[in-house]
């Protein structure tokens, strides 16, 4: 994977350390360019791309984005780092290019996009892979940080000790891919662990399974087992998933 050559932005830096961050909603943000620069490359951006951007934070990945794409939708739910991201961009030419949604990301309608490249509060990872997998139109994949412990159950194979319902249900839709890890020492302040960037690239066309209709065709454990019991822990999840954020 080589080294990430670690470079320093006093600006950025300055700006970082005044603005105090919330923990409770997974406010980490990276504090190496190098490390930005690594992902960005490794999301392969088009010029012609729309990116969607979750928890973009003070924008040190949006800016690096907005260089590459055509442009960067940008979902924030604290006014305070919508407020740094805006100005961030005030009077650059990438200002036109920048959308910033205001909001919960998995109560919204989500915007159309080609490729998603977010640091995820940790939260959500779950349901927004579960909301990402469920998309249309399908985008072409997905880079996202995760917590290591979850990057590794979403790619782990048959037989791997972090093998789970997660990865069979995530693997069925969709190939995954590990890209690079990143260390709890790159980001302000620290989190607790380690994370990891995954690529998610939804299968398109996706596998003929009907979820909304589905799940209550199929109810019956008896059914399960004689025609789909290796779906079952989709439509489980799914219907937790559907529960939680009102989809039906």
């Amino acid at each position: 994977m080589g080294k990430i050559k670690k470079t320093k932005n006093p600006k950025t830096a300055q700006n970082t350390q005044a603005l105090p961050f919330n923990t409770d909603r997974g406010q980490h943000i990276l504090k190496n360019p190098g490390v930005v620069n690594a992902i960005v490359e490794k999301s392969a951006l088009k010029a012609s791309d729309t990116v969607f951007e979750v928890g973009p934070g003070t924008g040190n990945l949006t800016v690096k984005m907005l260089e590459a794409a055509k442009k960067v939708v940008a979902c924030e739910i604290d006014p305070r780092m919508i407020s740094e991201l805006k100005k961030r961009v005030l009077g650059t030419p990438s200002q036109n290019k920048l959308e910033v949604r205001s909001g919960d990301v998995m109560k919204m309608e989500w915007p159309y996009f080609d490729v998603c490249v977010a640091n995820l509060p940790y939260q959500i990872s779950s349901p927004f892979v579960f909301k990402l997998l469920l998309q249309r139109p399908l985008p072409r994949y997905a880079v996202l940080m995760f917590q290591k412990e979850f990057a590794d159950r979403l790619i782990a194979k048959p037989g791997d000790k972090d093998y789970c319902r997660l990865s069979v249900n995530v693997q069925l839709l969709a190939k995954v891919d590990h890209l690079m890890k990143v260390k709890r020492t790159e980001f302000r302040p620290p989190p607790k662990v380690d994370s990891a960037v995954v690529r998610i690239a939804p299968k398109n066309p996706p596998p003929p399974i009907n979820f909304q209709v589905g799940f209550f065709k199929f109810r019956k454990k008896t059914i399960f087992k004689q025609n789909c019991n290796f779906l079952f822990p989709i439509f489980k999840d799914y219907c937790i998933f559907c529960k939680n954020y009102s989809i039906f």
